[in-house]
């Protein structure tokens, strides 16, 4: 990656297929970087393909995988991870990111299974990202995710997390709607958890809507509008870790996307409140991210 690379950006937006067209017709000025998972892409040639190469020629791009399954009890799939850096040249892709957490066993599930809570597990997922980050040659960023479940726990979340990112020496992909989401299923303090992470492997993070099942019950769906007190969490977040490149998910319901700049645009608000003046750690850029992976 050229240390010179524009940018990473400050608001992104999750791409989804639907959205191609007209990102290429129009592309929106407001959003700094786009988002994709690259399982969804790597298979597809043709028009797919001739579209995505388009826009990433133009515009920054980070991977956001979904079936690493990085916590499964089987062996890494190798094949795929060495498909992928292939991918991320072609296509410039500036940082890759995956969820903490595990959807295969014998066979791949739809769903993200929560790894427990263990000192083993701690030990056993952090050998499994160097391994990808020796293949890919590059650090990734893990994402702290929403859980429903908690078996075999014998640390909090936190703690957890916290000892993966440095077991295995890679970023964190901060996604504050998670946060939310747990801190009320799970009955804790999301002002304390946010505090307690470690600012200096925050690669970008993450925002999205949910869906209130019950008072005690949120699931994490991606398909709302997301809701002020998550906004005032991400405030939280800048605020104690300062300003780093924030994306808006959404997966179903997606609504024009001049509805989602609405939510882009209030990510960007929120962030210039924090940047005056700007701190020089406040913004990752893609230098900051070349000299990370350096250091791999």
């Amino acid at each position: 990656m050229n240390k010179n690379t524009p940018l990473l950006g400050l608001a992104g937006l999750g791409l989804r297929r639907e959205m191609l067209d007209e990102m290429i017709d129009n592309y929106p000025s407001d959003v700094d970087f786009l988002e994709i998972a690259p399982e969804n892409w790597l298979i597809l040639g043709g028009a797919f393909k001739k579209n995505l190469k388009k826009l990433t020629q133009k515009h920054n791009f980070v991977c956001h995988g979904l079936s690493l399954s990085i916590g499964s009890p089987e062996p890494l799939d190798i094949e795929f991870v060495k498909q992928l850096k292939p991918f991320f040249k072609e296509h410039n892709i500036k940082l890759y990111s995956e969820h903490l957490s595990y959807c295969s066993g014998k066979g791949h599930m739809y769903d993200l299974m929560p790894i427990p809570f263990t000192q083993a597990s701690a030990i056993y997922v952090s050998d499994r990202i160097k391994q990808v980050q020796d293949i890919l040659e590059m650090k990734i960023a893990i994402e702290n995710v929403s859980y429903y479940a908690a078996p075999g726990q014998e640390m909090s979340e936190i703690d957890f997390l916290n000892q993966v990112l440095e077991l295995s020496d890679c970023d964190l992909l901060l996604d504050v709607n998670n946060i939310y989401v747990n801190s009320i299923n799970h009955k804790y303090n999301a002002i304390e958890f946010l505090k307690a992470l470690p600012t200096k492997r925050i690669a970008y993070g993450h925002i999205a809507g949910h869906y209130d099942e019950a008072d005690d019950l949120l699931v994490d769906t991606h398909g709302a509008d997301v809701i002020d007190p998550v906004w005032s969490l991400l405030e939280k977040a800048y605020e104690f870790h300062g300003v780093f490149p924030t994306l808006l998910e959404r997966d179903f319901n997606i609504p024009p996307i001049a509805d989602l700049l609405i939510e882009v645009n209030k990510i960007k608000s929120i962030q210039q409140t924090f940047n005056s003046p700007l701190q020089p750690s406040s913004v990752l850029n893609t230098t900051d991210i070349v000299n990370k992976i350096a250091q791999v």
